[in-house]
This record gives C-alpha cells, structure tokens and sequence, in this order.
C-alpha cells in the first residue's frame, strides 16, 4: 500500500534556528511518539526504531534512515529510509522537508512523505493510516514547537516518556481518528439527504 502525505507547521523561531534543527537526528527523533535512534552508522546514515499501537495492533519497526540529499541553500532535504517489521511486513519511503522563512521572524517547515507498507499495519487500510499519520504529525509539531520556541523543558518531558507510553498515547489518536471518520460520514449523508 503507498501512502503520500504533505504537513506544515509554523513556528514562531527564525528560519535558521529550524534548518538546524531538521539537520539534527537526535534532536528531532525526540519530538517523534514512539521513536528513537539506536546508533548512528556514519555521517549521513542512522540506525533507529519506532513502535506505534493502533487499537488493537502494536506494531514495531527497525531499520535505516539515510540523509540522501541535503541542499544547504534552498534549505532542503530528502530523507530515505526503509525498516522492517517484526511481524516481517515492511515500510520503504522517503520524506522531502523545506525550510522557508516567513513575516515576523517566523518560519514554515513542510514535510511531504511517500512510504509503501506491507504487513499487519495494511489491516488498518489507507484513510485509517493517513488519519493517524495526521494526528502523529500534530503531536511531533506540537513537540518541535515547545522545543525550538523556547520551552525545552516541555520537550524534555515529552522526549523522557517511555516509548511504551508513546505507543500507547496512539490509543486515543486512533480513537479520535475513528470518531473523526464517523462524523464525516454523517455530515455526507446528512448533506445528500437535504439536496
């Protein structure tokens, strides 16, 4: 199954301050539910691990995460990785993130990932997938937000909490996810019942 999924988030820090910490695996791996690096390979290549729980699946990843391309001026990078399941399904993608500056001293970072799954994760299906990615990506903005605006001790409590906790904490992101579908549903029916 092929997933592509395009997030933003603002910040209220220069874009500098965010272009160098996008450069930093073990800053940014902090602000992921679920994530840590395990060792790191050489210079551009890491080594890292991800457990995520979706109802009643749990699900752990392991693999190799590269720094394929990084251009310093457009302040661009991609990302390639691939990771396999303990279950032996497998996750190969990549992820495309820019830097920009905006109005104010504030900065944009947007992430386009495309990722092809297998395993017992595909038993959520796509829309189920995207919606948590989505509620992931708020968690991690969330996180990067109170890091790089001045806040660290937030992000440090954040980054300290177990993994099995994080894994846990996508419990109730599935739980919004699911109530989120169901809401959407009425609202079309609802809407070609009145037409």
């Amino acid at each position: 199954m092929a997933i592509e999924i395009t997030e933003r988030m603002q910040l209220a820090a220069p874009v500098e301050t965010a272009w160098q910490f996008i450069l930093e695996p073990t800053r940014v791996v902090t602000c992921m539910p679920g994530a840590e690096l395990v060792e790191q390979l050489d210079d551009k290549t890491y080594v890292g691990k991800v457990k995520v729980r979706l109802g009643a699946i749990t699900t752990s990843y392991k693999g190799e995460v590269v720094f394929a391309s990084i251009d310093e001026v457009a302040r661009t990078i991609q990302i390639t990785g691939q990771g396999r399941e303990t279950g032996g399904g497998t996750a190969k993608g990549s992820l495309d993130v820019s830097v920009r500056a905006l109005e104010d001293g504030q900065s944009e970072m947007q992430f386009d990932i495309r990722v092809e799954l297998t395993g017992k994760v595909m038993q959520m299906g796509g829309r189920m997938i995207k919606g948590v990615s989505t509620q992931l990506f708020k968690q991690f903005s969330s996180n990067a937000a109170r890091q790089l605006e001045g806040t660290d001790a937030a992000a440090g409590e954040s980054a300290s909490s177990p993994a099995d906790d994080q894994a846990l904490a996508v419990g109730s992101l599935l739980g919004r996810t699911l109530w989120q579908a169901i809401v959407d549903f009425f609202k079309r029916l609802l809407g070609r019942a009145t037409h």
